[in-house]
């Protein structure tokens, strides 16, 4: 009988592992720069200048004073040029047109980061067979993305002068799910020294975890709704919303889904319970951590958790105060992306699942031990060696 081990099981090359890493953690970068530059894009007022999509020529943008004089003349047949940009020059639109051409090469370079590494692996055969699904779903989910980008545009093109909230959000979802397996992944394939360091979290510690970057979530997509509402301009007081904990005109549309994410009084205050009940959960997470039977390498994860979660509700308390300019706003979303991949990478540790790295040489003795599974989760530290006996 072949003592191979089946493509399923076989260990994780060395270089395998190091290019899969370098790879995602390009992509991880890539994101964050297309969920930044997509930021300032929204908070400029500048997402609807280009009123077309050509995944192709348009990257070129107008070379020529005609070509500039008819994109401007497009601009002006959506309801935006007659409300947000009323009374916009030919210069403040070149700016704004500027500002999200670069969104979309962005966004296009993304796609290039995702794509192009993972069909010289898989042409290689350098993902292994229980990886290629889920990176498989990365460069599709980032084709999707920009057919969900468009779609959003599209919502402004014709009866509003903002894009849909609800697009807005499917879109940051979108954004933030591919975050998520590439994050994710990328903790699985962390190096040898770390593999040895790995404990899996006790039962109570996965879940408060898995629960916790969930609700970062929920937090973050309900951000989503007060920037589609522009709700962020309403109530620029704290703790207080005019004067009251619940604000006035909170239940003002009949209907309790559409109250919820259609009414912007109500989208701001939710937005704001939700960033609180995470911080206050954040910091019960990082004191119990060190008191709790947890390895070193999953209490630091906890920490920077903590760490991380704190500067974002400061933050996002002084955008708000200074009704969101455009610095802070950007760096308030940043940040919030950035508190979302460390609970993701705490989740992940407390897993205590890896990607064991395969010896390129293994030797006799070890033979029989190449069946060992890619994955394993190490919850066992191994046992200490026996001493020879006393001759």
């Amino acid at each position: 009988m072949s003592t191979e081990p089946s493509s399923g099981q076989r260990a994780l090359p060395e270089r395998d592992r190091i290019a899969l890493r370098r790879w995602l953690f390009a992509s991880i970068i890539a994101v964050f720069l297309a969920v930044a530059v997509g930021g300032i894009t929204r908070l400029t007022e500048s997402g609807l200048s280009i009123t077309e999509w050509k995944p192709v020529s348009g990257v070129l943008p107008p070379l020529t004073e005609a070509a500039w004089a008819e994109a401007f003349a497009e601009f002006k047949k959506i309801p935006q040029a007659e409300t947000t940009h009323a009374g916009i020059t030919m210069g403040g639109f070149k700016f704004i047109y500027w500002w999200e051409w670069f969104h979309r090469i962005v966004a296009r370079g993304v796609g290039l980061v995702f794509a192009l590494p993972w069909l010289l692996y898989m042409v290689q055969g350098r993902i292994p067979r229980g990886l290629r699904l889920r990176l498989t779903a990365l460069p599709l989910l980032t084709v999707a993305q920009g057919a969900l980008g468009w779609y959003m545009v599209q919502s402004g093109l014709v009866e509003r002068s903002s894009v849909s909230a609800y697009r807005l959000t499917a879109h940051l979802g979108l954004a933030l799910g591919i975050l998520a397996v590439a994050v994710w992944t990328y903790s699985e394939l962390r190096p040898r020294e770390s593999q040895a360091k790995t404990d899996r979290a006790p039962f109570n510690w996965r879940w408060s975890l898995r629960g916790m970057a969930t609700l970062l979530g929920i937090t973050l997509l309900s951000g989503g709704f007060v920037a589609g509402l522009r709700a962020g301009k309403i109530f620029n007081e704290f703790p207080l919303m005019g004067g009251q904990i619940v604000p006035p005109g909170y239940g003002q549309l009949a209907s309790w889904w559409a109250n919820a994410f259609e009414n912007p009084a109500a989208a701001q205050f939710h937005h704001r319970v939700l960033a609180i009940v995470c911080t206050a959960i954040a910091l019960a997470l990082a004191f119990r951590a060190s008191r709790a039977a947890l390895t070193p390498l999953v209490q630091r994860a906890v920490y920077s958790l903590g760490a991380v979660v704190c500067v974002q509700l400061l933050l996002g308390i002084t955008t708000l105060l200074l009704a969101v300019p455009v610095p802070l706003g950007a760096l308030h979303q940043f940040t919030g992306v950035l508190a979302l991949t460390a609970a993701l990478i705490a989740t992940q540790r407390a897993s205590g699942v890896v990607w064991l790295t395969a010896d390129p040489a293994p030797s006799a003795a070890r033979t029989s031990h190449t069946t060992s599974p890619a994955r394993a989760t190490l919850s066992t530290p191994p046992l200490p060696s026996q001493p020879s006996p006393q001759r």
